[in-house]
């Protein structure tokens, strides 16, 4: 808490002087008042000097005003330093969560970040902002209190220190119990953002098999855990507002029981009486509201920790100190010996992996579900980094080139295509800002979506959900196509193709990448039976590599992957049929 607090507050320590300045201001005010009234009852109204009572009345009201003035600009100066806090705070968990790796993003989930971005921020920006109008002030106006209540009568003393130590004991008390089940309810709400997201996101395939009876139950328990934490810390706040104001009721009428015995002897005037209850008043609220942020207290440390282990997580994927920002070669790739194994796994999903890209050739990777096919080519572009061996992309070992010229040189369609809110032009033109309509609708030509885009400002829902799977692949093959890379990856790009549609678009891909290095991962083997050279894997490794005609005939892993696709006939070298 108090890193982030020193951190992100530093840029708006004049508005935090503002605060303390203005606080300071608006709490004299306010003990000063009581003063006042008290002298004019005792000097004015007693002794009917109509005098003492308008000059003093004068004052009061200057006194009100500057307090007025300094509370309202206080929080002001207070908002404005907690809204840019928070703003400041997110920016930098969202810059964190986009620099981690696909470990780190497994290791925390999106919907933790997501409640970690929006609601653990908010509650320590609640915090800044309450401390800005209470934790400033309640000290000031505590200690300034217990000062002038003395000034007008010490004899009554001992009744603060009474009613400031049960006051205190009860609330802290109450408070302490809270701090556990202020953390089970960021847990509560992870869990409830998990479900929502996850039940939204496979809305289908819960129709699809008749789940929503169970999805429902599912999400009642959820959010019953939920309510059930936030009922618990709702009964203790119940509890507290009534036992706080019970003391203070109580501590007032002593105050008065007794004051009026001091007022009987003659050692205290009714004024006097007046301002010392108005001072025990304000020492208690003072009490009460510094207590008061121990229920938001423990909730924002719980935020805060849950959002600096974000900030304090490096990404795996390191950019390298002295990055290489020049490369001779263009559109080459290189597998070198590489082995990847995933965090806890006791073996390599894959193992010794070496092949070689070049630019001008379509390299195919095929094998079975798990082979390692899809961690292989997320190894180019550094969404992991490789256990040992060595990944390389035009000569440069990949974890040595410069990040944005990596990524500049690639141009990845993933197996999962996801098209971003807004409109066609607007997904098609991510990796090309600055792509003419002309570029767009010839890469839609190519990737044959113009039969389905007729219009480039059409929209486009999140992730792509008011199009078809295999209309999200052709427009995801599109934006590929309008950044013009050296290095094209299609992870298994085709799969939601028809096979006519499916070559129709690979021809367009031929003379489009014709210079370019492209690495197409795939099942079907019609779609890679043109490939100049297929890697097979075979339980994370290399099994062999060559053409089709050549594996069909020396490969037994990938003979048995066509004939499982073809008739039996069909497997020789030139009869599969695309």
């Amino acid at each position: 808490m108090i890193r982030l607090l020193r951190k992100y507050l530093k840029p708006y320590w004049v508005l935090l002087l503002g605060v303390i300045a203005l606080q300071l201001t608006q709490s004299m005010a306010s003990l000063f008042l009581p003063s006042l009234n008290a002298s004019i009852i005792d000097d004015g109204v007693a002794k009917q000097d109509f005098g003492v009572i308008w000059s003093l009345g004068g004052i009061m009201l200057a006194v009100s005003v500057a307090q007025v003035a300094g509370q309202i600009g206080a929080t002001w100066c207070g908002s404005r330093m907690a809204m840019s806090f928070g703003r400041d705070l997110r920016q930098g968990v969202f810059d964190r969560a986009i620099s981690f790796s696909n470990k780190e993003m497994s290791r925390f989930g999106a919907p933790s970040l997501i409640t970690r971005n929006t609601n653990d921020v908010q509650q320590v920006q609640q915090l800044v902002q309450m401390a800005a109008v209470i934790i400033v002030s309640a000290p000031l106006t505590m200690v300034g209190g217990v000062i002038m209540a003395l000034r007008e009568d010490p004899g009554l003393s001992w009744l603060i220190v009474v009613a400031v130590v049960v006051l205190g004991a009860v609330i802290g008390a109450l408070t302490a119990q809270m701090g556990p089940l202020f953390a089970a309810m960021q847990r509560n709400i992870d869990t409830l953002n998990r479900v929502l997201r996850e039940q939204i996101t496979g809305l289908r395939v819960i129709r699809a098999f008749t789940r929503e009876p169970t999805e429902a139950a599912r999400f009642d328990q959820a959010n019953r855990d939920f309510v059930k934490t936030a009922l618990a810390v709702g009964a203790r706040m119940m509890t507290l507002f009534p036992t706080v104001f019970f003391i203070m009721n109580l501590s007032q009428v002593a105050v008065m029981w007794f004051g009026a015995h001091r007022i009987a002897e003659g050692g205290l005037q009714v004024g006097q009486l007046t301002a010392y209850l108005s001072y025990l008043v304000q020492i208690l609220m003072s009490v009460m509201m510094s207590t008061m942020m121990l229920m938001i207290g423990p909730r924002a440390a719980v935020a805060a920790g849950r959002i600096q282990e974000v900030l304090e997580t490096e990404s795996s994927v390191v950019p390298p100190a002295n990055p290489v920002t020049e490369l001779a070669k263009h559109g080459e790739v290189e597998f070198q010996g590489v082995e990847f194994t995933y965090p806890g796994a006791a073996e390599p999903v894959i193992s010794d992996v070496s092949f070689k890209a070049e630019p001008g050739k379509t390299t195919a990777i095929i094998g079975a579900t798990g082979s390692g096919k899809t961690t292989l080519i997320n190894l180019i572009p550094r969404l992991y980094d490789a256990s040992a061996g060595t990944v390389l992309v035009d000569g440069v070992d990949v974890r040595q080139l410069d990040p944005d010229l990596l990524w500049s040189r690639i141009g990845i369609v993933p197996q999962k295509p996801y098209l971003f809110s807004g409109t066609i032009a607007s997904n098609l033109r991510l990796g090309k800002p600055d792509a003419s309509d002309d570029e767009l609708w010839r890469a839609l030509e190519i990737a044959q979506a113009t039969e389905f885009v007729t219009d480039l400002e059409a929209p486009v829902a999140q992730g792509g959900t008011n199009v078809s799977g295999g209309q999200r692949q052709r427009l995801a093959i599109a934006r590929a196509l309008v950044r013009k890379p050296e290095i094209y990856i299609f992870d298994d790009s085709f799969s939601a193709l028809d096979v006519a549609t499916d070559a129709r678009v690979r021809a367009g891909l031929e003379a489009e990448t014709a210079e370019a290095a492209v690495i197409v991962v795939a099942q079907r083997v019609s779609t890679i039976r043109d490939a100049d050279q297929i890697v097979v894997l075979d339980e994370g490794r290399v099994s062999g590599i060559g053409t089709h005609e050549w594996l069909v005939a020396n490969n037994e892993t990938y003979a048995e992957i066509v004939e499982s696709q073809f008739a039996e006939d069909e497997t020789g070298g030139s009869g599969v049929s695309a």
